[in-house]
């Protein structure tokens, strides 16, 4: 909107171009999703469901009774400011639209009597992650750059769609998983979303910089790297009232969404391995645990049998951590492997 505004204005007023700056629309961005998160939550978490607890975690009883859902809030105000920050985008704008309704599916779960069970909350996360990666793909061929090579492969639509969906599947629930301690989950996924944007906004986005990196570049780049950056903001003023000992808790509504935005951002890379450089901590404390859980129901597998899953529960329950010890030692891990990997990614490129 603000965009098809100052290319409207420019004719008339020089300094409206400044609207189609997009580092002037993803500063406005970032700082519009913080200031709204920050300045409504706490107006509005009075009108929240209340946290039932979650069975057999660790140190539930301390979240029982407290808002749950935030996500219904801080996501709808990212949506919102995203619809009038960035530069038109049918597939932006589409996986906005998607996000919203990944949003949807946790709130309806949040506020529910009974929870939904997990095979309906399987299958919602499923077809809203098939629909995002056959609007990523635009049902044609793409081109996927590997690690540590400079060859590229060519994936047809009907191998790019259900991989992507898989990707983008595994990205919610491992999200979803590690919403167990105050701001952990915020603070790994604001590590990798700000990670991504930088690859997407200065690296993939920008010709040059693309060039003398070996890779490729993309047109439009610049714009998912301020969606991810603009959840960044909305996550930091979730932060806020979500710090040790928290007053309220994303649920559903956020990590789902969450979830299904770093599975978009990291296909948008056109490197399916970047999720293992910028969430890996996500993977190993959430998705290992999915792993384990399928194989056991459906296999009759059993692995991992000395190790409580989410991971954030074994080093609490196990070693004594406490939830500020978990947060910190977690994160401090995941900016470490990043920091690390991508830094090795582009040398050895």
């Amino acid at each position: 909107m603000l965009y098809l505004l100052g290319e409207f204005l420019e004719a008339y007023f020089g300094p409206f171009r400044l609207l189609t700056s997009r580092l002037f629309l993803g500063g406005l961005s970032v700082f519009l999703c913080w200031v709204l998160t920050f300045w409504l939550l706490p107006k509005l978490m009075g009108k929240l469901p209340r946290d039932r607890g979650r069975a057999h975690a660790v140190g539930a009883a301390a979240s029982q009774g407290k808002p749950t859902g935030a996500g219904v809030i801080f996501v709808t105000i990212y949506c919102l400011v995203q619809l009038i920050a960035l530069p038109p985008s049918f597939q932006a704008f589409s996986i906005v639209a998607l996000t919203f309704l990944a949003m949807l599916s946790g709130w309806f779960d949040d506020k529910a009597v009974i929870s939904w069970g997990e095979l309906k909350k399987g299958l919602i996360d499923l077809l809203l992650a098939g629909a995002a990666a056959a609007i990523l793909c635009e049902l044609q061929p793409t081109d996927v750059w590997l690690p540590f090579t400079k060859e590229t492969i060519t994936l047809p639509a009907y191998l790019q769609i259900p991989f992507g969906a898989v990707l983008i599947w595994m990205a919610i629930n491992s999200t979803n998983c590690t919403d167990g301690v105050d701001g952990l989950s915020g603070t790994l996924t604001a590590i990798a979303f700000t990670s991504l944007g930088a690859l997407l906004y200065f690296g993939l986005g920008h010709k040059e910089i693309a060039s003398y990196l070996l890779l490729p570049h993309y047109q439009d780049g610049s714009t998912w790297g301020i969606m991810a950056f603009s959840m960044v903001g909305a996550i930091l003023g979730y932060l806020w009232y979500n710090a040790h000992p928290s007053i309220l808790l994303m649920g559903d509504a956020g990590s789902r969404a969450m979830g299904f935005l770093l599975g978009v951002f990291v296909i948008k890379t056109g490197n399916p391995f970047t999720i293992i450089i910028v969430s890996a901590v996500l993977l190993v404390n959430g998705g290992t645990g999915l792993i384990k859980v399928g194989l056991l129901r459906f296999a009759k597998i059993s692995i991992f049998k000395t190790i409580r899953f989410p991971l954030h529960d074994h080093v609490r329950h196990n070693k004594g951590w406490s939830n500020p010890q978990v947060l910190v030692r977690f994160s401090v891990i995941q900016a470490m492997m990043t920091l690390m990997m991508i830094v090795l990614l582009l040398k050895i490129r």
